[in-house]
């Protein structure tokens, strides 16, 4: 007898629908397993046997064939259980097979007949939904995940028995209404509850940080331990709008197909921080394996993905950045399967200006070489340099301003929040960066931010004049900019004028971007600008870069 049941995999965030066949037939007892399936499916056999029998079922002491097709498919991991289970049953006579169509199951079996969650249950339920199929059945702790797609039926079920139970009478499953809010969830909580009025001082730094949010800049920190540079880094997300469900759901599902979605969990509300360590691997920041799956920087996706010690990752890990950061998508090829992961990111990197960390410094002496600080620099190549539009000097702070942080008369009030003179907090400066995006996003073709503007779109929404044209062209040519930088550069201006509430982009706002391409043409030399800089760095103002300020 046949029986078939429906299921998907997954490949990478494609979902590819797949049949379960199975079919008794006479012969010595043993189950037969084709189309292509994993260790993890093989050892299904056992699990579905198990899960059989400790379940009061009968399991067919007969030669049982199950087929996955298409057969030339790979399919991997344990969502197969439960449809191989119901095509067993559904052969033996044990469920009517008029209940497994138009029916999509999947989830993990326990030997005592349990169904456990899976990896990608939100994105096999768009799939579902697409396909137009009847009801998708998975296990309970999957179930408010299923159900952030709205007009699809999930039926959820905690074990076998009950899953033949809602077989039966779909009533006892009924799928409540969506809820598309779920239990809030953040990516991380790395960054949760932190405040920009903590950071004292670094007036150049924070102004850098609200134009990466206000445009979705690439920002670069480079400084002596201790000047706040991970501080700094860490309230970039207090600055951004919450999440669109557009995006929210995007995200939800990427982190569910890598399996980082706790059972129970709803929509991931919070942009997500990634912090990853600078040992990781290219597959580990990239994305990656025999099985490919979303990596850091596709984890990061609609948020921050924040490289501490930079200069300390290896080059050849860096340098798979260039691509993805460009065009905001990984491709991962394998032999058989070529997969898309996305990655529109804000990336934030960090790093001291040499091994020892007191290159420029003022008063700490450097103990690194030359041949060392060129070494070191070495790792960060000149297109990823290109590729990040706010490259700031930091300095060590000012002991009056640190000192401000233990004031009597700085604590904050409890009605506004922040006592005069302290810094600016998140909350004001948030309101500006929303403006900003809102302008932005109306002038930009398909609301796209400034940094993701379409080289073809420049000249129509940049509304530059003769004054700033002209300090343009200037900086090209002083400091032998590239096509790449220059488009850069004037984007950040763009942004500025945003923050500014301007229409029109003046010379004001290209000085002002100028003074955020520190390493413009220094290549492996890059140590020359901190040197030279160490005078004013050491005074807490803001590096001057060759041929342009404010």
């Amino acid at each position: 007898m046949l029986a078939r049941c429906g299921s998907a995999g997954l490949r990478g965030l494609e979902v590819l629908p797949v049949t379960v066949e199975v079919d008794i037939g006479p012969g010595l007892p043993g189950l037969l397993m084709v189309g292509l399936a994993d260790a993890a499916v093989q050892e299904s056999r056992e699990r579905v046997r198990g899960a059989l029998r400790n379940s009061g079922l009968k399991v067919p002491l007969t030669r049982v064939v199950v087929s996955l097709a298409p057969a030339d498919l790979r399919k991997e991991g344990p969502a197969f259980d439960l449809p191989i289970a119901l095509g067993l049953l559904g052969a033996s006579g044990q469920l009517p097979l008029e209940q497994l169509e138009g029916v999509w199951s999947a989830a993990e079996l326990g030997l005592d007949g349990s169904l456990r969650p899976v990896r990608g249950v939100l994105a096999l339920a768009l799939a579902a939904r697409s396909q137009g199929v009847r009801a998708l059945l998975v296990a309970s702790a999957n179930a408010t995940e299923a159900r952030l797609v709205e007009g699809l039926t999930v039926w959820a079920a905690g074990t076998l028995k009950e899953a033949m139970a809602v077989l039966a009478d779909p009533l006892l499953a009924a799928s409540p209404p969506p809820q598309p809010c779920g239990r809030a969830l953040a990516a991380t909580t790395s960054s949760e509850g932190l405040d920009l009025a903590e950071v004292r001082g670094q007036m150049h730094g924070r102004r850098a940080l609200e134009i990466a949010a206000a445009g979705d800049h690439h920002l670069l920190l480079v400084g002596p331990p201790g000047t706040g540079k991970t501080m700094l880094a860490r309230r970039l997300l207090s600055l951004l709008p919450p999440l669109e469900h557009r995006e929210a759901l995007e995200l939800t599902q990427l982190h569910s197909v890598a399996g980082l979605l706790p059972e129970g969990a709803g929509l991931i509300r919070r942009r997500p921080f990634r912090s990853p360590h600078h040992s990781c691997s290219a597959a580990a920041l990239i994305g990656g394996g025999t099985l490919p799956r979303p990596g850091e920087l596709s984890l990061a996706h609609n948020g921050v993905l924040f490289l501490d010690e930079l200069a300390e990752f290896r080059r050849a890990v860096l340098d798979q950045l260039r691509q993805p950061l460009e065009e905001g998508e990984v491709w991962i090829s394998r032999t058989r399967q070529r997969c898309r992961f996305p990655c529109r990111i804000t990336l934030v990197g960090a790093t001291n200006p040499c091994p020892c960390g007191w290159w420029g410094d003022p008063e700490r002496p450097c103990r690194c070489g030359e041949a060392e600080r060129r070494r070191y620099w070495g790792r960060l190549s000149g297109p990823l340099l290109d590729r990040i539009d706010l490259q700031v000097v930091m300095s060590r702070c000012d002991p009056h301003d640190l000192a401000g942080a233990y004031r009597q008369d700085s604590r904050p009030t409890q009605m506004h929040g922040q006592a005069p003179g302290a810094p600016e907090g998140s909350r004001s400066v948030a309101e500006r960066v929303l403006v900003a995006r809102q302008r932005s996003a109306a002038r930009n073709p398909g609301g796209c931010g400034n940094a993701e503007l379409p080289a073809a779109s420049l000249a129509q929404t940049l509304q530059l004049d003769a004054a700033a044209l002209a300090l343009w062209e200037q900086a090209i040519r002083q400091r032998h900019l590239s096509a790449r930088s220059g488009a850069r550069l004037l984007r950040v201006a763009r942004t500025i004028s945003d923050l500014e509430q301007q229409e029109r982009l003046g010379p004001a706002a290209v000085a002002e971007a100028l003074t955020y391409r520190s390493f413009d043409g220094l290549g492996m030399g890059a140590e020359a600008e901190l040197s030279g800089s160490g005078a004013a760095a050491g005074r807490g103002r803001a590096v001057q870069p060759p041929g342009g300020g404010r």
